[in-house]
């Protein structure tokens, strides 16, 4: 008889402290986008790791640098910053999304997390003048976040994966959930892209960081974000994300 597939689990393990209201977060996704920028932001905000996330029954990757290695998945703050990043270099495919969103959201329940705020890609066929992020938030964040600001809404599609558990659970709670979402090229990682993300991301939360050495940083990265692009693009169909909007 055939067994069931195992589940994929996840596990946050973090460390006592201030969390602060605001989860920022950056996924492997398509073209390393958001992952560039929140790693990017950690360096420049000089963030300290406080956590990570486990994966069990899913294939899971260690990366490293310099020889140290490191957890997958990773959380930043700093104890005088209202603000944790999540960092996440593991590829979660479409079938692992609902766990792994649902150990995130536990995590920020537990902490009093009022908002997420998720920072991606969209491989989307796209001329030079939608080189620009836009949003899909749910009300609340919509009226905390973005009233005011000069980001603009998607205009129709879908979410998947992560992206739509996160923000299926804040149109269903007082939490609230803001993607921003910005065209990417096949180059990786789109430090363009990431660069787009990270300018919308100072003017929505007033943070003050440079951007100017985020070329230099996206070339230092390269041949280590290139091989987490290989993997996403080896990943089979129906375990990857859609993310299907039209501007």
């Amino acid at each position: 008889m055939a067994q069931n597939p195992v589940e994929a689990s996840f596990r946050v393990t973090h460390e006592a402290g201030e969390t602060g209201d605001t989860l920022l977060v950056g996924l492997s996704q398509f073209g390393l986008a958001g992952l560039t920028a929140v790693d990017y932001l950690t360096t420049q905000l000089d963030l300290e790791e406080t956590g990570h996330i486990t994966a069990k029954a899913l294939p899971s990757i260690t990366p490293f640098a310099e020889g140290r290695p490191r957890h997958h998945t990773r959380l930043y703050s700093r104890s005088d910053l209202d603000i944790t990043v999540l960092v996440g270099e593991l590829f979660v495919p479409v079938q692992a999304a609902d766990p792994f969103s649902r150990a995130i959201l536990g995590w920020t329940d537990r902490n009093a997390i009022d908002e997420v705020a998720v920072l991606s890609g969209i491989p989307l066929a796209h001329g030079p003048e939608d080189h620009r992020t836009f949003y899909i938030a749910t009300e609340d964040y919509h009226r905390d976040r973005l009233e005011g600001t000069d980001v603009d809404p998607m205009g129709m599609g879908f979410l998947d994966g992560v992206n739509a558990s996160l923000v299926e659970r804040g149109m269903d709670t007082d939490l609230g959930v803001g993607v921003f979402v910005t065209p990417v090229h096949a180059q990786t990682p789109d430090a363009e892209a990431a660069l787009r993300l990270l300018s919308t991301l100072k003017a929505v939360y007033d943070l003050d960081f440079d951007t100017g050495p985020l070329e230099a940083f996206a070339s230092e990265v390269q041949n280590h974000y290139a091989q987490l692009s290989e993997r996403l693009e080896a990943a089979e169909t129906h375990e990857r994300p859609d993310d299907r909007m039209f501007m």
